[in-house]
C-alpha cells in the first residue's frame, strides 16, 4: 500500500500540474470507485469544477476544488493517478474512472486491485464527515512531539511495530517506513511501547521524520504497481536497510536481516543492531 512518501510523492507531481484545470466530463468504469456520494451525484458534482493545490492527509489525497469542496483519493493497494496532457491513446489497462478536462488533458485513476476509493465531498460537507477515518486520525509525523508521543505510548504495552501502524497515533507510515525507522532508532520491533523510555523515544521520532523525508526526496518507493502522476516509479526501494532483506547481509553489522510476522505483516530486522 502506498505510504506517506509515495501520496505526498503524487500530491507534489500534481500541484502544478493540476491547479487550474477543468473537469469537462467524468468517465465512471468501474461503479465501486467511487465511495460518496451517488454516481450521478459523483460526476454531476465534478463536471465543470476547477483544481486548486492538492492536499495530504495521512495516506489520503484531497484534491481541492474552486468552487469549493474536494474530490478526496485513497490509493489503498494498487491506484495511482496519472495526469496525462496531452491524453493517451489507448487506454491503461484496470482504469476504473477517467476525469476528461478542458485542452484535451486525462486524469486516470487507475486500480488493479480495485480497492481504492474516491469521494466527491461537496462544499456543505467536510472531509471529515465523508471519510469519517480522517477524524481518527493522529498527527503527522513531522509534527511528533515527545510529550504527545510519551503520553500516547504510556498504557500501551503492545509492540512498537504494531502501534507505529496504527494510524490513530500517528498517521501515515506503513509497513516500509515503521521497520526502517525501527532499524534506523535501533529498537526492536517487539519492544513493548510503553517501555521506551524519552531518549529513545526521542531518537526514534528523530528516525520516523529523517527517513520519511528521505523517501520523499527519492520519490517513494516502488515494490510493484506505485507510480507518481507522471508515471514515474520510486526510488527508495535502493536505500532500504532492512525491509525486504530477508537473510541478506545488514548493511550496518553485516550479520544476517532477521523477519517475523507481527499483526499478519512481515517485520524485518537487525537482532544485532536493534536491541
Amino acid at each position: 500500500m502506498p505510504e506517506l512518501p509515495e501520496v505526498e510523492t503524487v500530491r507534489r507531481s500534481l500541484e502544478f500540474r493540476l491547479a487550474g484545470r477543468l473537469i469537462e466530463k467524468v468517465d465512471i468504469r468501474r461503479a465501486s470507485a467511487v465511495a460518496h456520494p451517488t454516481l450521478a451525484g459523483f460526476s454531476q458534482g465534478l463536471v465543470g469544477q476547477q483544481f486548486t493545490a492538492p492536499q495530504r492527509r495521512g495516506k489520503y489525497l484531497l484534491l481541492g476544488l474552486a468552487a469549493g469542496g474536494w474530490l478526496g483519493v485513497h490509493l489503498r493497494m494498487s491506484g495511482r493517478l496519472i495526469l496525462r496532457d496531452p491524453p493517451l491513446t489507448e487506454d491503461l489497462a484496470h482504469l476504473r474512472v477517467i476525469l476528461h478536462l478542458v485542452g484535451g488533458g486525462r486524469l486516470y485513476f487507475q486500480d488493479p486491485r480495485t480497492f481504492g476509493r474516491l469521494w466527491y465531498i461537496r462544499p456543505d460537507e467536510t472531509p471529515a464527515r465523508v471519510i469519517p477515518t480522517l477524524a481518527r486520525l493522529g498527527p503527522e509525523p513531522a509534527d511528533l512531539e515527545l510529550t504527545y508521543f510519551q503520553s500516547a505510548l504510556a498504557r500501551r504495552s503492545i509492540a512498537i511495530k504494531t502501534a507505529l501502524l496504527d494510524q490513530a497515533l500517528v498517521a501515515g507510515i506503513g509497513n516500509i517506513y515503521a521497520d526502517e525507522s525501527l532499524f534506523q532508532a535501533g529498537i526492536h520491533p517487539l519492544t513493548p511501547a510503553n517501555q521506551l523510555d524519552p531518549a529513545r523515544l526521542t531518537k526514534l521520532i528523530q528516525s520516523i521524520q529523517q527517513v520519511l523525508n528521505q523517501a520523499i526526496l527519492a520519490g517513494g518507493t516502488t515494490l510493484r504497481d506505485y507510480a507518481d502522476s507522471q508515471g514515474q516509479p520510486g526510488n527508495y526501494q535502493t536505500r532500504l536497510q532492512v525491509y525486504g532483506r530477508y537473510q541478506q547481509a545488514c548493511l550496518q553489522c553485516g550479520n544476517p536481516i532477521h523477519r517475523l510476522r507481527l499483526g499478519g505483516r512481515s517485520s524485518h530486522f537487525c537482532l544485532t543492531c536493534q536491541t
